[in-house]
């Protein structure tokens, strides 16, 4: 059995998150139908991450299995075929059998995009949050380095959330602007789930002074969300990187 490792990348936008709905369109669902029209079956297929409806992933790893001797530059070609422009494949190689997209990660970037101009741009309506108020990106830079390192982050998950452990590591966490577009990038071992626009909606209020300079450490070891920020629109958020050994 061999199993195939899939790096894609998607508009969002389109689509109900990654993980199969039942009344709603999802990332995994087209990609599924493309395979089973490339390779004659419908394989099961592993995600590296779910990503909510709306959110975009510059890169997405993927992994199925099959006994399909098909050559991974045509399981390439052929999705490419296949699948709307919405969806591209970037790269197909065969990985080891017991490799998982998500478990085998060390890793994970996400990128989040906020258009800071005075009047909305409708070229940026689903690929960046429209925030109008003055944004001081050297500051939300400073106080953003409270994340940094290993800490319950119960108090920046969704209520929807079931998971048992919320203890995760950040190994990165930088806010810079470029012209009128301000960039939240973070890296960590894994997220829960909203944790990241959870984290940028709560610089936010940072930024506007809901939450005094040096609090956010006291607000992280505290654990309660109503004392962090709002959930960041989803628009925003891109799944950038995923790192493996």
């Amino acid at each position: 059995m061999r199993n195939i490792l899939l790096e894609i990348c998607y508009d969002g936008s389109l689509y109900h998150g990654w993980q199969v709905q039942k009344n709603a369109v999802s990332v995994q669902q087209v990609l599924q139908d493309a395979l089973e029209k490339l390779l004659c079956e419908r394989p099961d297929v592993k995600g590296c991450s779910r990503t909510d409806s709306g959110v975009h992933a510059n890169s997405y790893f993927v992994s199925f299995k099959t006994d399909k001797g098909i050559k991974t530059e045509n399981v390439l070609t052929g999705l490419n075929t296949y699948l709307p422009k919405s969806i591209a494949v970037k790269s197909c190689r065969e990985v080891a059998e017991d490799f998982h997209p998500r478990y085998s990660a060390v890793s994970k970037e996400y990128i989040y995009k906020l258009y800071n101009g005075r009047i909305r741009d409708p070229f940026f309506n689903n690929y960046a949050f429209h925030y109008r108020y003055p944004v001081n990106a050297e500051y939300l830079n400073s106080e953003a380095k409270a994340f940094l390192g290993t800490h319950d982050f119960k108090g920046f998950c969704s209520a929807r959330s079931d998971v048992g452990d919320t203890v995760r590591t950040v190994k990165r966490f930088d806010v810079f602007r470029e012209g009128d577009m301000v960039f939240f990038r973070v890296e960590a071992d894994g997220f829960l789930y909203n944790m990241v626009r959870i984290m940028v909606g709560t610089l936010l209020f940072v930024n506007e002074g809901k939450i005094k300079s040096g609090e956010l450490a006291e607000i992280i070891s505290g654990g309660e969300r109503k004392r962090a920020g709002k959930t960041a629109a989803p628009q925003g958020l891109y799944l950038n990187r995923v790192n493996y050994e």
